[in-house]
């Protein structure tokens, strides 16, 4: 799974990087953590052009009673998404592109768990693949939501996780958008490994672990967790 994330560069940056102009704001974050708002791109349903919004990281369906599962739904598995309840139309026709410079998984050593910062291309700007919803709350305001795609792992991710979320390459992105492409079984060829010969990982401070930390630190390289600095 992939439960914290960073995206460190600024609006205009991500603007420029996916062609895709909004109005809400949005500044650097190191430790995101689900439930919070995240960058999202979706192509214009009507227009030949994309848009940047903030969506609520973990997904709730149009049916659900409230948004109580919605830190369940912070992944889906590429495999099964297609034919679950709380995916499957989104995967049809809601699909979009989760900005992203850097995500974290957590390694378990008997008692201890040391977390890892997984970059692509030495800290390169890319696009988690991800799916997007609508629902409306109990005072009958609309809530948008998203969740991010995971696949197996590819031999960089394996030591230490056994699952990724999926990356798409930036030739991808316009079929994942189109929002009128809904033949699903034609897409699951994006829904790949990401080529290990263009990630790297390192450990990182278990200041991770505290949704509150939310600073540069949080990615810096450091040495692997010792005995006494256990997991709280």
């Amino acid at each position: 799974m992939c439960g914290r994330y960073r995206v460190s560069r600024r609006k205009q940056i991500i603007e420029q990087h996916f062609d895709a102009p909004g109005e809400e704001d949005w500044n650097p974050r190191y430790n995101i953590a689900p439930t919070q708002p995240v960058p999202v791109i979706r192509q214009h349903p009507k227009e030949p052009h994309r848009v940047f919004s903030l969506m609520r990281w973990g997904l709730i369906p149009s049916w659900a009673k409230d948004a109580s599962g919605a830190a369940r739904m912070i992944n889906a598995r590429s495999e099964t998404a297609h034919v679950l309840p709380a995916f499957r139309d989104a995967m049809k026709s809601r699909r979009c592109l989760i900005p992203a410079d850097g995500f974290y998984e957590w390694k378990r050593t008997g008692t201890l768990k040391q977390p890892f910062c997984f970059e692509v291309s030495g800290d390169e700007l890319f696009a988690f693949a991800g799916l997007w919803e609508r629902w409306r709350d109990p005072n009958g305001e609309w809530v948008s939501s998203c969740s991010i795609l995971t696949t197996t792992p590819n031999a960089v991710t394996s030591q230490v996780h056994d699952r990724m979320p999926v990356i798409l390459s930036k030739e991808a992105y316009e079929l994942w958008l189109d929002p009128g492409f809904t033949d699903v079984a034609a897409l699951s060829h994006l829904l790949k490994p990401y080529d290990e010969r263009d990630m790297r990982f390192y450990p990182v401070s278990n200041r991770i672990n505290q949704a509150s930390n939310d600073d540069p630190e949080c990615s810096l390289p450091t040495e692997v967790i010792e005995a006494q600095n256990r997991l709280f």
